[in-house]
């Protein structure tokens, strides 16, 4: 339900932004029946994946799940009280990979297959939006696409489709784990948690809509058919794959890819760049350090792994800190010497 009020609420913000939804609640039942639908036609690869494609699932019991899921979870939470955005399926990829190393046995191919797509799909969302972006302005400049009625369809068809690619990919973060332990079936699970998603979306995903559709509207609608779009299709050729991959990431990059051809390449030294790049490092290593720490300390009751790895985060905290300290200083004394 928190991935359906959180991640899929937003597939229809610019509908909803741009007016072509007027509606905030058409919106939300939009979205619900597009993530349902994604769930149930083709959740089942990315599912299959994160149930045992990334460690055995003869390892995967109800106490592993447990871990995963509370790993995954806990993540989010912080994150939030952060005020850092995390990638669903990272986290989630980050918690199985920190319960396979726990127990050293991770499938390392196809971790680093997913990985590898990490990187290659937010890629080809920004090459792409880039590329599409520079056709949009020319046929703009030449007086064309201006007030289309046709164009609210299309956006709205974009928003339903960014929505099932939703679905398809992002299900599998809840249900996965399940999955692996046998506790229930692909084809249930995927009905299941798809019919939580999209309630989660109907009943928790208002505010995220609203925010959403505020900070979008600086969009024009053929500018949010072309995010949509391109996200949209990227993740469900990727979902059909198998592959879980960060839709926020791959979103952002469109939006990236869009505005340098728009504005050029000035757009990359503003700080989306910057936080891309950190949510694709922190996303899994958390998740990872917390389901490693766990399996350590409920399963294996190894306490000489558990304070390493306690020192070792101790020790990234002060760094973190003492860079944070030395910037702000810098900061101080930079905007004292402007003063003078």
């Amino acid at each position: 339900m928190n991935i359906g009020a959180s991640g899929a609420a937003a597939s229809m913000g610019v509908a909803y932004g741009s007016g072509a939804v007027p509606k905030a609640r058409h919106a939300l039942f939009i979205c619900a029946a597009g993530v349902f639908a994604g769930a149930v036609l083709g959740g089942g690869e990315v599912v299959k994946t994160i149930s045992g494609g990334i460690i055995p699932q003869d390892i995967i019991n109800v106490k592993i799940v447990l871990i995963i899921i509370f790993s995954a979870t806990s993540s989010l939470f912080f994150a939030n009280l952060l005020g850092i955005p995390l990638s669903t399926s990272e986290v989630t990829v980050g918690a199985v990979v920190g319960v396979g190393i726990a127990y050293q046995v991770l499938f390392v191919n196809s971790l680093l297959i997913i990985m590898m797509f990490w990187v290659i799909v937010p890629v080809a969302a920004f090459g792409l939006a880039w590329i599409f972006g520079k056709g949009l302005y020319t046929l703009q400049n030449k007086g064309f696409l201006h007030d289309r009625p046709w164009l609210t369809g299309i956006l709205i068809l974009a928003g339903f489709l960014e929505a099932f690619s939703a679905g398809m990919n992002n299900v599998a973060n809840a249900i996965g784990p399940l999955v692996g332990a046998d506790l229930i079936s692909v084809s249930k699970g995927t009905w299941i948690g798809g019919a939580f998603v999209a309630l989660g979306a109907i009943f928790l995903g208002k505010k995220v809509l609203e925010t959403n559709g505020k900070k979008i509207t600086r969009y024009s609608k053929p500018e949010g058919i072309l995010i949509s779009g391109t996200g949209a299709g990227l993740v469900i050729i990727s979902s059909i794959f198998g592959l879980p991959v960060p839709l926020t990431q791959v979103t952002s990059s469109a939006i990236i890819g869009l505005g340098m051809a728009k504005n050029g390449s000035d757009i990359l030294h503003k700080h989306i760049v910057k936080k891309i790049v950190r949510i694709w490092i922190v996303s899994p290593l958390f998740s990872l350090a917390i389901s490693y720490f766990l399996v350590k300390l409920f399963l294996e009751s190894d306490l000489y792994s558990i304070t390493v790895l306690v020192s070792v985060m101790l020790a990234t905290l002060g760094a973190l800190s003492l860079m944070k300290a030395i910037k702000e200083e810098k900061r101080a004394v930079h905007e004292e010497g402007g003063g003078i």
